[in-house]
């Protein structure tokens, strides 16, 4: 039995953008250039940022992202029918130093965007969001036909 699965040319694009990234950066190594790290972070954890937990109860979703050091002015959270979208951006810590005088540098910074479906449709309009030490904590209300509804049985 074949299984129809549903097509997001969004997670198509992104996948593209990430090849595309990998690509610049391999040969940015290569050559040496140092602009070539083009994404937020190295190559294919880009579309994986920030690290979530998604749960939920009888009434809500909820989902945690860990995205410390991101300024929360640049914060945008929405809901589009199933999907929600974070974005944001990390500043640099250091802009005195050349990209390639770094021995080594492993924090990231940049804009970044994820996408992340959500199991059952929500009420977009009561979604609340909240930034504290580094967690975006979200709450997005379920939608009452995504609830479950308890059946009286009648016994005779």
């Amino acid at each position: 039995m074949a299984r129809l699965t549903r097509w997001d040319p969004m997670r198509e694009l992104d996948g593209l953008r990430r090849e595309l990234e990998r690509v610049v950066e391999d040969i940015g190594e290569t050559w040496g250039i140092p602009w070539a790290r083009a994404g937020f972070l190295p190559g294919r954890a880009t579309g994986s940022y920030p690290m979530v937990r998604v749960s939920d109860d009888h009434d809500n979703i909820y989902v945690e992202a860990l995205a410390p050091g991101v300024d929360p002015n640049t914060l945008d959270v929405s809901v589009l029918g199933q999907t929600l979208r974070m974005q944001g951006e990390k500043q640099a810590l250091s802009e005195d130093i050349e990209p390639g005088a770094y021995h080594r540098n492993e924090r990231s910074a940049g804009r970044f965007a994820r996408a992340i479906e959500l199991p059952v449709p929500v009420n977009k309009d009561s979604v609340s969001a909240e930034y504290t030490q580094g967690l975006l904590t979200i709450i997005l209300p379920k939608a009452d036909e995504a609830k479950p509804k308890s059946v009286n049985i009648q016994v005779q």
